[in-house]
C-alpha cells in the first residue's frame, strides 16, 4: 500500500497516549441495544479513512459508489488522509462535522479503541444482521478486531508479511531461486552468501536484521514464532514464554554474524525512503527483505532490475512444520460512538467488510490481501501470481498477530525498546532483561486501567 505509513514504535506510542486523552469522553451503546435511527432514511454519512495516494483514493471511492448504488438512500462523504491523531480528536469532540464511520491502520490500538469506547460496540448490529463472523473471516482477523470479548471493529483488508528475495542475486551466489530459505538458520546462511563487502561496508547485504531496518520490528519477527504475549492471568509473558528469548537470540546472531550492529547501522543510513523508489530492496542494496504484501507492487512500479521472488518468512528451526505462516495485520472499520446515524453507518461497514464483490474489487484496487474466506478464494482477484503467497499466509492456521492491550501498542513499544538495547550488546543478561520488561509492561497496563 504505497502511501500508507507503517506503524513505528515512537509514532504508535504517541497515538496510544493521545487515545488516553479521550477514553472517558466517548460513549457507545453500553446497554447492548442497536441505535434507533432508521437505516432506510435519506442520510449523508461522513467516512474518515487514511488513504491518500491517487490510486488508493480512487479504489475507496469506487467502493463507495458501489455501496451508494446498492443503498440509494445513503450518500457517503469520504475524507481521506486521516491519521489516528486526527481521528482521536474528532471522536473526542463529536458534533455534526465529526465522522460517522471510521477506519484505522493501527490494529495494535484496538484494545484501547474497544475498552475506552472510542469505537462503538458492534455486537447489536452484528446480531441484528445475523452474521456468523467465524464463517466469514479467518480467526486472526477476528482476534485483532475485538478486545476482551468486545467487538468494536470489523476487518476491512489484510496485511500479510513475507520474504522478498532477489532471484538474480540468488543465481549469482549459487543459490537455487526456486528454494528460498525456510528456517532462520537457512536465512542466515543465505544472507552470508548473498552479502558482498565493499570497503568497510557493503555493496550488497544479504538481509538487514536491525530493528531500525524497514519492517524488521519485534512483532513482525515474532510472527514466525507466534508467542503468547500474555499469560492466563493477563500478565506479560515476554519473560515466561521462551519464544521471546528465542527470537531475540536468533535476531542478535544475525546482527553479529552479518557485520555487527555499528556496521549495519552505518550501511542503513545509505538507504532510500521506505516508500520511495530507492528502497534498498528495489536498488539491490539488500537481497532479501521482510515486508508486507504492498512491497511487490511497489518494487514492480519502481522497475526493480531483477526477478523478484516472494515466499513466507522463515520459521524457527524447531518449527519447520509450520513454514507458511506469518504475521498478519490490516485495516479496520468501526462506527463513531457519537454518530446519530449508526444503523446507516453499519450498512456501510457491513458492505465494505463482508460483501465479496466489494472486498475483492477493493483488494484489486489497492493491491492488498482480501479479508473474507470467499474473497480469498474469488476467481475475480486479478493480482500478480506471486501475490498468491500472501493469500496463503492469510489463510494459514498458524498465522498470528500480537495480543491487544488496554493501553494499545505500549507493550509492543516497550519490548521493541528493550530489543534495541539487546541487539546493541547493552544487555548482559537476556532473561533478567526480559523479566524487567515484563514488569514494566504490567505496570503500564495497571496504570492504564
Amino acid at each position: 500500500m504505497p502511501a500508507r505509513p507503517r506503524r513505528r514504535a515512537a509514532a504508535a506510542l504517541a497515538v496510544t497516549a493521545s487515545i488516553g486523552l479521550f477514553a472517558s469522553a466517548c460513549t457507545g451503546q453500553s446497554d447492548g441495544a442497536a441505535a434507533a435511527d432508521d437505516p432506510n432514511a435519506k442520510v449523508t454519512l461522513t467516512f474518515w479513512h487514511g488513504w491518500a495516494a491517487e490510486s488508493e483514493v480512487k479504489a475507496i471511492n469506487d467502493s463507495i459508489e458501489r455501496f451508494e448504488r446498492a443503498h440509494p438512500n445513503i450518500t457517503v462523504n469520504a475524507v481521506g488522509d486521516i491519521n489516528d491523531d486526527k481521528l482521536n480528536q474528532a471522536l473526542r469532540t463529536g458534533g455534526s462535522k465529526g465522522p460517522d464511520v471510521v477506519s484505522s491502520f493501527t490494529t495494535s490500538n484496538v484494545g484501547k479503541f474497544c475498552s475506552s469506547g472510542a469505537f462503538a460496540d458492534l455486537k447489536p448490529f452484528i446480531e441484528k444482521s445475523k452474521l456468523d463472523l467465524e464463517k466469514v473471516f479467518p480467526k486472526t482477523l477476528l482476534d485483532y478486531t475485538q478486545f476482551e470479548g468486545k467487538r468494536c471493529a470489523m476487518p476491512l483488508l489484510t496485511d500479510a508479511y513475507g520474504l522478498y528475495y532477489n532471484k538474480d542475486a540468488f543465481k549469482a551466489a549459487g543459490l537455487d531461486p526456486a528454494k528460498p530459505p525456510k528456517t532462520y538458520s537457512e536465512l542466515l546462511s543465505y544472507a552470508k552468501k548473498l552479502t558482498k563487502p565493499k570497503g568497510d561496508g557493503f555493496e550488497t547485504l544479504g538481509f538487514m536484521p536491525n530493528y531500525h531496518g524497514y519492517e524488521t520490528t519485534t512483532e513482525h519477527y515474532l510472527g514466525s514464532w507466534g508467542p503468547s504475549y500474555f499469560d492466563a492471568a493477563g500478565k506479560s509473558a515476554v519473560a515466561s514464554d521462551p519464544a521471546f528469548a528465542a527470537m531475540l537470540t536468533t535476531q542478535k546472531k544475525m546482527v553479529d554474524e552479518l557485520g555487527g550492529y555499528a556496521k549495519l547501522e552505518k550501511f542503513r543510513t545509505a538507504f532510500g525512503a521506505e516508500f520511495g523508489p530507492k528502497h534498498p530492496f528495489h536498488t539491490g542494496q539488500v537481497a532479501m527483505q521482510l515486508d508486507g504484501e504492498w512491497r511487490l507492487g511497489m518494487a514492480v512500479d519502481a522497475k526493480a532490475p531483477f526477478d523478484i521472488g516472494v515466499a513466507p518468512m522463515p520459521v524457527p528451526d524447531d518449527r519447520a512444520a509450520e513454514y507458511g505462516k506469518g504475521f498478519l495485520s490490516g485495516t479496520i472499520m468501526g462506527i463513531a460512538p457519537r454518530s446519530t446515524k449508526q444503523n446507516a453507518a453499519w450498512e456501510l461497514v457491513k458492505f465494505m467488510t463482508t460483501d465479496t464483490e466489494a472486498v475483492v474489487a477493493f483488494a484489486n484496487g489497492i493491491r492488498n490481501v482480501p479479508s473474507t474466506f470467499e474473497a480469498l478464494d474469488s476467481p475475480n482477484l486479478n493480482l500478480d501470481p506471486r501475490f498468491r503467497t500472501f493469500l496463503d499466509i492469510a489463510r494459514h492456521p498458524k498465522s498470528n498477530t500480537p495480543a491487544g492491550a488496554v493501553n494499545g501498542a505500549a507493550h509492543l513499544n516497550t519490548l521493541q525498546d528493550f530489543a534495541l538495547q539487546y541487539e546493541k550488546g547493552e544487555v548482559p543478561d537476556l532473561q533478567a532483561g526480559l523479566a524487567k520488561t515484563a514488569r514494566q509492561i504490567d505496570t503500564d497496563i495497571a496504570k492504564a486501567k
